[in-house]
């Protein structure tokens, strides 16, 4: 099965509908699709779970495939779709968790309804400094990092962060923001 090009292990795929030959083409190629799913994602198991569905997508299309291009030309296109339109969708979670952003009141008993309605009175307060004074770029950073978790190497990744420092240099910027919209707040407000 080794000796046979892609374009054979498809035609006898097609002729007889034996899964060895389709499972030995998908093998040959998942590490390298897992690696273009890698380098959208940065993280492993997200890259491992586009993979998947590329394949499954390649699966239930093999009757697309004609043949005027390489197997590994249709598949990679296949890839880079799927991969720019996980892309998109993330974008827009993103970009929609920037404009909730969704701070939680602890809720514990020990807490009085003054302390409560003083935490939630900040958090108010911050979310407006934030719209107000966060560009784009600052606001995803800081989602994604503190709110989604993600480390500041894969936020750069996601993002196509080309600085030298990466997202790093959107928090630092973000938090000076910040501290100085605090303080002009508690000026007037104090």
């Amino acid at each position: 099965m080794q000796n046979l090009d892609d374009e054979e292990l498809l035609a006898r795929f097609q002729a007889d509908s034996g899964a060895k030959w389709i499972d030995e083409l998908f093998r040959r190629y998942h590490t390298k699709v897992a690696a273009w799913c890698y380098r959208f994602t940065g993280d492993r198991e997200s890259a491992g779970d586009l993979a998947q569905e590329i394949f499954l997508r390649a699966y239930r299309n093999l009757e697309s495939f004609r043949g005027s291009a390489k197997f590994s030309t249709w598949l990679y296109t296949i890839a880079r779709n799927h991969c720019m339109n996980e892309l998109r969708s993330r974008q827009t979670r993103i970009e929609q968790s920037a404009q909730a952003l969704d701070f939680e009141v602890e809720d514990s008993s020990a807490t009085s309804i003054l302390e409560t309605m003083e935490q939630e009175e900040s958090l108010r307060v911050m979310r407006v400094l934030i719209e107000q004074n966060l560009d784009s770029i600052e606001k995803k950073v800081m989602v994604l990092h503190f709110a989604h978790g993600m480390s500041l190497e894969a936020v750069s990744r996601h993002l196509a962060l080309t600085n030298a420092s990466g997202a790093r240099t959107h928090i630092v910027s973000a938090k000076r923001k910040l501290a100085r919209a605090m303080e002009r707040w508690k000026a007037r407000t104090g």
